[in-house]
């Protein structure tokens, strides 16, 4: 509101200053100041929105780049290990190992191992594995967490590895109905508390400073528009078009200096700010307003699906046979993370060369 209010007073005023300009037989550039430094604020405010925004989005598109995009696909008899996950089709065998991104939703063929077990808390909001198996499932109407032979869009395998036969792709999958959902949301957003309560603000400012003007022209009447009584009846009436220009250019310069033209470049700095400050905390907002709705927020509640982890686990400890019969050595890991150059094992090095086989054992009995 404050905007639109902005924008008139800046047409006015460049209306004014062009027949002012005119009239005096020239343009005064002084004469185009006011309205140029409201446009520079309203270009500013919507330079600062429109450039956190495009900041969000190309973070989000980063996000997407991180995505697995690729399967592995049986392609005339031979597995194609980075087949690009766009091109697959209903049909395709794809092979799913520990640590992969279900490319679609798909059907579990065989097990390879004897466990497969796939997370699927971004579908169903069960923070648990479920085991997924290969035999099929007798009723129709069952929830999501209870399709034990489907592995779904999105998820992520945790355990062992299987063949699958994609069967849905793209929106057709049981995320992309989600998503579909969310689109269709996205497009009633509701106002948030802050911008109800300016564009509030605005209305009554509009009407407030609207009123002001008029009563302040109107008092002014008799400077530009005179008559004279004659029997009652007013005669010989007087209007200077000049005059009362003038006073209506003192009117809306009244409603300009009313406004509080800083308001929504200060409003638009502090979210800004906010968001940067989110930012640092790799925290993503996509919409300014959303900080905003975020600092109203009082109560969040959350289910056991709340506690985010890094999805990595690592040893902590390891136990190989001692020196002597029936003894055991404790080796402590430090270190929670992949990294192999966080951390280390307490004791190694005084690791005999009878247990060099702990090394093997600890690279076979991974899929890394």
């Amino acid at each position: 509101m404050l905007g639109k209010i902005f924008l008139v007073a800046a047409m006015i005023s460049f209306a004014l200053a062009y027949f002012d300009g005119h009239g005096d037989g020239g343009a005064d550039i002084t004469a185009y100041v006011e309205p140029l430094v409201i446009l520079t604020i309203l270009i500013l405010n919507a330079i600062v929105g429109v450039w956190q925004e495009s900041n969000a989005e190309r973070a989000l598109e980063a996000l997407k780049e991180m995505q697995s995009k690729h399967a592995k696909v049986l392609r005339d008899g031979v597995f194609i290990p980075d087949l690009p996950a766009r091109e697959l089709v209903p049909g395709d065998i794809v092979e799913l190992r520990m640590g992969d991104k279900v490319p679609a939703d798909m059907r579990v063929a065989y097990l390879k191992t004897s466990t497969f077990r796939v997370e699927q808390s971004s579908l169903t909001g069960e923070s648990m594995a479920v085991i997924k198996t290969h035999h099929a499932i007798r009723h129709d109407d069952v929830e999501l967490q209870a399709k034990e032979c489907i592995c779904f869009a999105e998820t992520t395998v945790v355990n062992g590895s299987s063949v699958c036969i994609v069967i849905s792709t793209g929106m057709n999958t049981e995320i992309g109905k989600i998503q579909a959902q969310i689109q269709e949301a996205s497009l009633q957003d509701a106002d948030t508390p802050l911008k109800k309560k300016l564009d509030q603000f605005g209305e009554w400012l509009a009407i407030v400073i609207g009123v002001i003007c008029l009563i302040v022209w109107i008092i002014n009447y008799n400077y530009f528009l005179s008559w004279d009584i004659v029997n009652g009846i007013p005669r010989n009436i007087k209007f200077s078009f000049e005059k009362c220009t003038y006073y209506f250019k003192i009117a809306v310069a009244l409603a300009v200096a009313a406004i509080p033209e800083g308001l929504p470049a200060v409003i638009t700095t502090c979210l800004a700010l906010g968001t940067r400050k989110m930012a640092q905390k790799n925290a993503i907002v996509r919409k300014l307003p959303s900080v905003e709705t975020l600092g109203c927020t009082t109560v969040i509640c959350s289910d056991k699906t709340g506690t985010l982890t890094t999805d990595q686990m690592s040893v902590m400890e390891m136990v190989v046979f001692g020196g002597n019969v029936g003894s055991f050595r404790d080796f402590f890991v430090e270190g929670t993370t992949y990294d192999p150059t966080v951390g280390k094992i307490s004791g190694l090095h005084d690791l005999s060369s009878n247990h060099e086989s702990l090394a093997e054992v600890a690279s076979i009995c991974n899929d890394s």
